[in-house]
């Protein structure tokens, strides 16, 4: 791009089309991805203001949650379509994800904290999660929140292996799984701000 290119544009919304184009690289070859980044991205980033966070915090967790899932263009075709449930060893496939997609971000020097989030978003507040077993506040903020969003819209979305949840259930999931997979204090607001939360998980991507 040349420099006379990007008059009028800020560095944030230059990054902003950097991950769009990265995003519609997966879904070309996701179809489950086609709108799940942009929900999460949208729960995230809504979720993360309700919190207090703000500025350039802000603006990497909702730029990481877009970018969450950009490692499965590591994945191979038939694992990451498949209608049946995943064996143990494509389930090592899949679990490569966050990994592929932290070094495809950290080649950049102004996205390293970004690749950072992407690379903890599986991980589990108890220290069970993926890819390094983080625990409790190991695990930075960002990927926290992005796990909670992540969790949501997979469990209210169709997928052809499993019947798709309420939000009701899911949020019963959620609440169950306080301390164990997720951050507590996370979802302790999730449960005195229903409302706000059925809210912003019911975003349509267009």
């Amino acid at each position: 791009m040349l420099k006379e290119d990007i008059i009028g544009f800020n560095e944030t919304e230059i990054y902003h089309d950097i991950i769009e184009s990265l995003v519609t690289a997966l879904e070309a070859k996701d179809f489950y991805t086609r709108g799940h980044s942009e929900r999460v991205a949208f729960m995230a980033y809504e979720l993360s203001k309700k919190l207090g966070i703000e500025g350039n915090e802000l603006e990497n967790i909702h730029m990481a949650a877009h970018l969450h899932d950009i490692g499965k263009i590591g994945v191979p075709d038939d694992i990451l379509n498949k209608n049946e449930k995943l064996s143990e060893d494509e389930w090592k496939h899949i679990k490569m994800h966050p990994k592929i997609g932290f070094d495809i971000l950290n080649k950049s020097n102004k996205l390293k904290h970004i690749a950072k989030i992407v690379l903890h978003h599986h991980e589990k507040w108890n220290g069970c999660g993926y890819p390094n077993k983080l625990a409790k506040l190991e695990i930075p903020l960002g990927s926290r929140i992005i796990a909670v969003c992540d969790s949501i819209d997979a469990m209210t979305s169709i997928r052809p292996y499993r019947k798709t949840m309420d939000f009701e259930q899911c949020m019963e999931e959620i609440v169950i799984n306080k301390n164990i997979m997720y951050d507590p204090v996370i979802v302790d607001f999730i449960e005195n701000n229903i409302k706000f939360i059925k809210d912003i998980s019911n975003f349509k991507s267009v």
